[in-house]
């Protein structure tokens, strides 16, 4: 029988989702607290969708760290995020591309705070 701590569960629950257009960044705030902030650039080129990956075979890699920290080649803008299940999103970009699923683990373990790329007090907290 396999238990999993409150606290780890907490980990990968999100508790406010925040999409900041002008400054070009969605971020995250867990239910244990952590604050996580992903460039719009980082997203969009992480996409996990089989078209953007190149294949099924490539589905399920990791995300690329160093796109979060990628200067952007154009403003990009989210037009709608809906939640799919209890276990991830699907993003709506200006360009109608919305065939990605972004699980949570997947955004909690490749968070650009966590892996020390980026530091979330230089960013405002709403």
């Amino acid at each position: 029988m396999q238990t999993h701590s409150t606290q780890n569960s907490d980990r990968f629950k999100p508790r406010k989702i925040t999409v900041e257009s002008e400054k070009q960044y969605l971020s995250i705030v867990w239910a244990d607290g952590h604050h996580s902030v992903y460039s719009f650039e980082g997203l969009r080129g992480n996409c996990p969708c089989v078209f953007c990956r190149g294949g099924h075979d490539k589905m399920g890699q990791p995300f690329e760290l160093a796109l979060f920290m990628k200067k952007p080649q154009r403003l990009r803008k989210i037009t709608k995020i809906d939640q799919v299940g209890n276990y991830a999103i699907q993003i709506q970009w200006e360009d109608g591309h919305n065939s990605g699923m972004f699980k949570w683990e997947q955004l909690r373990t490749t968070c650009p705070v966590e892996n020390g790329l980026i530091d979330a007090d230089e960013y405002d907290r709403s």
